[in-house]
């Protein structure tokens, strides 16, 4: 697509490794298609084109490129869209909305465009502006953050692993989709199959960003722990953070960046969708790419959700004291904490015929899984002593009218047909509000 032109040459590496390296200067890029599986080449190709601002960056700066004889319509965009810096003389060419694409001025595609079409092609086109702002953001991720060697002599390669996950390969994917979006743009400047490029790459999108978002809760845990734990870590990364090439934006930011850019692809999708006739094939297309995208952020969701709780039952785990009890294995596949609360137990101690029974009551703390019921007390070290527990296909809860026998105000009856010692056992709790005793017992009966 854009001739071969020799890059601008790299700044000089200073003796910190917080400096940009070569490759990282903000006045170039090379991308690769790979020859991967299927592929039809077996080459590598190369496209050099300049980067625009960083992703986090909302504002849609003018942007500058050269402008040389010989660029086809995508070259023209990837050096405007992508071109941040260079060493090189510029000139003001912006490309941050379709209506001014060279190709689109010099043909006077605008004349008799209607206003529909114009919002349309304005709502197509920045998807690949976006995902091209978004590539810049992910290589300073990676070159600047992920293989700088002052940060990877900080930590582990464990913990590097954990801290950047899969993050090169959403890189590549991004690389990838911008190249065929851009070939798609010198096809025809008017994209109508940008549906089916999306469409094309949404398994390569599945197979990078799942597994990124998925691992992103213990992402986070561990950058915590490194910025509490760990000096030197915290040193190398303030200096890498301060560097022009981040823009002021921190390392957190840009590691959030791949489940943004995913769910922001639904919406603009949808987006696009609002502009398009419903009886077009273009409406066809960019439908189903926003079903497969939109089943791709699901997924994402879902595994994000099994993650935290596989994490609250691992660290629950840990607090709980079956010494009284039969023990329980707690952390089991399928298993996930439904409702958990302190309430008071009512206990009844019959005071003998014509006087009222004497009623005393003691704090005691329910965890409800989906597929158990735990009762415990809250031992001051802060652990839970584990008292009885039962099936949740065992458990009911049921109102009664308190006040009539004598009981506190928004109590109820917890029924367990079968306890950890397999007998049947009876208590009478007590909420501390009606809403609370409500809440209780839909959680406790819909088990």
């Amino acid at each position: 697509m854009a001739s071969q032109k020799p890059a601008p040459r790299a700044p000089q590496e200073s003796l910190s490794e917080a400096k940009a390296r070569p490759w990282l200067h903000p006045g170039t890029r090379t991308l690769w298609r790979s020859s991967g599986k299927g592929a039809k080449e077996a080459d590598h190709q190369q496209k050099e084109s300049k980067y625009k601002p960083l992703y986090q960056n909302p504002v849609m700066n003018r942007m500058k490129a050269p402008v040389g004889a010989g660029l086809s319509t995508a070259a023209l965009l990837s050096s405007s869209l992508l071109g941040a810096a260079s060493l090189s003389p510029q000139r003001d060419y912006s490309f941050s909305f379709w209506q001014e694409i060279p190709e689109v001025k010099s043909r006077g595609l605008l004349e008799g465009l209607p206003s529909q079409q114009r919002h349309l092609q304005e709502a197509m086109f920045e998807v690949i502006t976006s995902e091209a702002s978004y590539l810049r953001s992910l290589q300073v991720a990676v070159f600047h953050f992920q293989l700088s060697p002052a940060l990877r002599g900080a930590v582990t390669g464990a913990q590097l692993q954990q801290l950047f996950s899969n993050l090169s390969q959403v890189k590549g994917t991004s690389e990838r989709f911008l190249l065929q979006l851009e070939d798609h743009l010198d096809e025809d400047v008017f994209l109508p199959g940008l549906g089916e490029v999306v469409l094309k790459n949404c398994p390569a999108f599945h197979r990078a960003y799942v597994p990124y978002v998925t691992n992103q809760m213990y992402q986070e845990q561990l950058m915590q722990r490194l910025m509490k734990g760990n000096s030197r870590f915290l040193h190398v990364l303030r200096t890498l953070e301060e560097q022009p090439i981040c823009q002021r934006q921190p390392l957190k930011a840009f590691l959030v960046l791949p489940f943004q850019r995913i769910t922001r692809l639904k919406i603009l999708l949808q987006n696009i969708l609002k502009w398009t006739r419903p009886d077009s094939e273009l409406a066809k297309s960019v439908g189903l790419a926003h079903e497969a995208v939109g089943e791709i952020v699901s997924q994402c969701n879902r595994n994000v959700q099994a993650m935290k709780q596989k994490e609250e039952l691992v660290i629950l785990e840990k607090r709980m004291d079956f010494s009284k009890v039969k023990p329980l294995p707690q952390f089991s596949q399928g298993r996930w904490l439904v409702h958990e609360g302190e309430l008071r137990q009512v206990l009844v101690q019959e005071a003998g015929l014509g006087y009222r029974p004497q009623v005393s009551m003691k704090s005691i703390y329910l965890h409800l899984f989906n597929d158990l019921l735990l009762l415990s007390h809250l031992k001051e070290d802060g652990r839970f002593l584990v008292m009885d527990y039962a099936w949740a296909g065992h458990v009911k809860a049921e109102l009664f009218r308190a006040k009539p026998l004598g009981l506190p105000e928004w109590s109820f009856y917890l029924s367990m047909a079968r306890n950890h010692r397999d007998e049947s056992r009876d208590l009478v709790l007590k909420a501390g509000s009606e809403a609370q005793r409500q809440e209780w017992i839909s959680r406790l009966t819909s088990h």
